[in-house]
C-alpha cells in the first residue's frame, strides 16, 4: 500500500510538474517577410526557448521563457542578426520584417470604417482592458523604441487610424515613420504620397490635440524640405516652384502670427528665407516683406530680451542677425531708407566698433556700397580696429573705386587673418567674384570659390559662381560642339546645389532652366556613342564628372 501512495503521488507530481512547465512557456508565432516577402532561411530563436528555421512561407513558432527577454532573427545566409525585445505585454504573434516593410504597411490603403474610430484616450482604452488598442500599442512601441521602423509601421498605422485620441506619442513618433518611408521612397511620385499623408497626419494632431500654431511651423518646415529637396529626381521651377513655396509661406506665416513670440526659432529664419524667394519670384509686394521682416524682428528682439535661457538668446540673436541679411539683400529694403536710418546714429556712435562693423554689414547686404556713409563708416572702423573684417570693408571699399590692385591687398589681409570660417567663406568668395568679374581669371577664381566652400559648404553663392564661371568659360573652350555643350551639364550641376540654400533658391533654380536649352542634342550625343544618365567626364581644366542629359 505504501508502494502504490509512493507511485501515486510521484506520477501525480510529474503530472503536475508537466501542466506548470506548459503553463510556464509563452508561444510566440508569426512571419518573418524581407522586402514585403516572406522569408525563408532566417533562424528564430527565443532567449532561454527554442528555435528554428523559416522555411518557404516564413512562419515560425517558438516557445519562450517567462524570463525571455528577446527573439533574435538571423539571416543564415548573410550571419547578419536583429533583435525583438520582450516584455509582459508583448502578445503571442508578431510578424517581422527583416529588411524593407511589412505587407500594406507603406501606404494607406486599409482605411478603417468611420464608426470604428474610437476616440478616447489611452487611460482610458487601459481601463477597459481594450485588447486590440492594447496589442497593437504594445507591438508598436517596441519596435519604434529598437528603432525597427518597418516592422513598427503596420502598428502604428492601426494605432493612428483607428485610435486617434489615443495619445500624442503616436503624432510625435509618427514624424519618424514618415521620413522612413520618405527617405525610402524611390520615386518623386512615391515620395509626393508620403508628404501628403504627413501633412495630413500635422491635420489630424490639431483637431484632436490643438495647438494650431505650433503644427503649422511643423508642417510648413516639413513641406518645404522634402518639396525643396535636392534628391528629387526633378526640380521644380516655375510655377511649381512658386506654388509650393506659397503653401508653406502660408503654414509658416500662420505659426509666426499665433505663436508670437513663442515661434519655434527655426521657422522665424525660414520664413525670412521664403518671403524673400517669393518677392524674388514677383509672388509678394515689397510692402509683405518689410512687414515680416519687422514681426519677425519685433519678436526676436522680445525673446532676447526676456528669455533667462542662455543658449536660446544665443540662437535668437544668430538667427535675427541672418534675417537682417536677408531683408537687407532682398530688394526690398531700399537703400535710401537705411542710410537715412544709420547716419544719425553713427553720429552718435562712431567709436562703437560692435555698432559700426554690424551696420556696415547690413548697408553693404542692401548694396549701399556707393553711399557716403558706408565710405565713412569703413575708413573709421580700419582707424579703430584694422582687423580681418576691417580690412575687408576697406577692399570693398577700393573695389568701388575700381581699384583692383588695392582691393585684392585688402582682401588678401582679410583673409589671412580671419578665424572664423562662414566669414572666412564669404571673404574668399569676393575675392574669387573680383577675379571672375574684373579680370576672366577663370581658373584662379574657382580656385577662390572652392575654398569659400571647403569652409562653409553651404555658401550657395559660391556654388552660383562656378556655374556662372563654366557658363562664361563655354564661349572659349576648345573642342568639339558636344565637348563645349557639356559644360552647361556641370554649370547646371552647380546651380542645383546652389539651391539648397534659400537666398539662392529662385536665382539658381531660373538660371538652372535658362540653361538646360544649351544641353547637347540627342543626334551629337549619339555620334559620340553617349546615352542618357551614362557618367562623362568634361576634360580641360575644367576636369569635372557629371551626367549626360539632353
Amino acid at each position: 500500500m505504501k508502494a502504490l501512495y509512493r507511485i501515486t503521488f510521484l506520477f501525480a507530481f510529474i503530472v503536475l510538474a508537466g501542466v506548470y512547465g506548459s503553463m510556464a512557456q509563452r508561444v510566440i508565432k508569426g512571419t518573418v517577410y524581407m522586402d514585403g516577402e516572406p522569408a525563408a532561411g532566417v533562424t528564430v530563436e527565443a532567449q532561454r526557448g527554442s528555435s528554428m528555421m523559416t522555411s518557404f512561407d516564413g512562419k515560425y513558432q517558438v516557445t519562450a521563457d517567462p524570463k525571455s527577454k528577446f527573439i533574435k532573427f538571423t539571416l543564415m545566409a548573410t550571419g547578419e542578426a536583429k533583435k525583438f525585445d520582450l516584455v509582459e505585454q508583448t502578445p503571442g504573434e508578431i510578424d517581422f520584417a527583416f529588411t524593407g516593410v511589412l505587407p500594406g504597411a507603406g501606404g494607406d490603403d486599409a482605411e478603417i470604417a468611420s464608426g470604428d474610430i474610437v476616440l478616447k484616450s489611452a487611460e482610458e482604452l487601459l481601463s477597459s482592458q481594450d485588447k486590440d488598442f492594447m496589442t497593437e500599442y504594445s507591438l508598436y512601441n517596441e519596435f519604434y523604441k529598437q528603432g525597427d521602423y518597418a516592422s513598427a509601421l503596420p502598428h502604428w498605422r492601426h494605432i493612428f487610424k483607428k485610435y486617434p485620441k489615443s495619445t500624442s506619442n503616436i503624432y510625435i513618433h509618427g514624424v519618424k515613420f514618415f521620413e522612413y518611408l520618405i527617405e525610402n521612397a524611390k520615386t518623386d511620385a512615391e515620395r509626393d504620397k508620403y508628404l501628403d499623408e504627413f501633412i495630413k497626419g500635422y491635420d489630424q494632431r490639431i483637431k484632436y490635440f490643438g495647438g494650431e500654431g505650433f503644427v503649422n511651423g511643423r508642417k510648413g518646415t516639413t513641406w518645404l524640405e522634402y518639396k525643396l529637396s535636392e534628391n528629387r529626381t526633378t526640380q521644380l521651377e516655375g510655377d511649381a516652384l512658386k506654388e509650393v513655396m506659397q503653401k508653406g509661406y502660408e503654414w509658416l506665416n500662420f505659426s509666426v502670427d499665433a505663436e508670437k513670440a513663442e515661434t519655434e526659432l527655426p521657422v522665424f529664419l525660414l520664413l525670412m528665407q521664403t518671403t524673400r524667394s517669393l518677392f524674388k519670384l514677383d509672388a509678394l509686394p515689397k510692402e509683405t516683406v518689410v512687414k515680416n521682416y519687422d514681426k519677425c524682428n519685433t519678436y526676436l528682439s522680445s525673446i532676447i530680451a526676456t528669455s533667462k535661457d542662455e543658449a536660446k538668446v544665443k540662437d535668437a540673436k544668430e538667427i535675427q542677425t541672418y534675417i537682417e541679411g536677408l531683408f537687407s539683400t532682398s530688394g526690398a529694403a531700399d537703400c535710401d531708407a537705411l542710410v537715412n536710418i544709420f547716419s544719425p546714429q553713427f553720429e552718435e556712435r562712431n567709436s562703437d566698433i560692435e555698432f559700426i562693423k554690424s551696420m556696415l554689414r547690413r548697408l553693404r547686404q542692401a548694396r549701399c556700397d556707393d553711399s557716403q556713409l558706408v565710405e565713412k563708416a569703413t575708413m573709421r572702423l580700419y582707424e579703430l580696429e584694422p582687423s580681418a573684417e576691417a580690412a575687408f570693408n576697406m577692399a570693398r571699399g577700393f573695389l568701388k573705386k575700381d581699384n583692383l590692385e588695392m582691393a585684392k591687398k585688402f582682401y588678401d589681409q582679410a583673409i589671412s587673418q580671419e578665424t572664423d570660417k562662414k566669414l572666412l567663406a564669404n571673404y574668399y568668395y569676393e575675392r574669387g567674384l573680383l577675379l571672375y568679374i574684373k579680370e576672366s581669371a577663370y581658373q584662379e577664381a574657382r580656385e577662390m570659390a572652392r575654398k569659400a566652400l571647403s569652409n562653409d559648404p553651404d555658401l550657395c553663392d559660391a556654388y552660383m559662381l562656378i556655374g556662372d564661371i563654366y557658363v562664361a568659360s563655354s564661349r572659349s573652350f576648345s573642342g568639339t560642339n558636344l565637348e563645349k555643350a557639356a559644360i552647361f551639364w556641370v554649370a547646371v550641376d552647380y546651380y542645383n546645389k546652389a539651391r539648397r540654400g534659400s537666398d539662392c533658391a529662385a536665382d539658381a533654380a531660373n538660371k538652372a532652366a535658362d540653361f538646360r536649352k544649351y544641353f547637347p542634342n540627342k543626334e551629337d550625343a549619339f555620334m559620340e556613342g553617349l546615352q542618357d544618365g551614362q557618367t562623362y567626364r568634361v576634360e580641360g581644366w575644367i576636369n569635372e564628372t557629371t551626367t549626360v542629359r539632353f
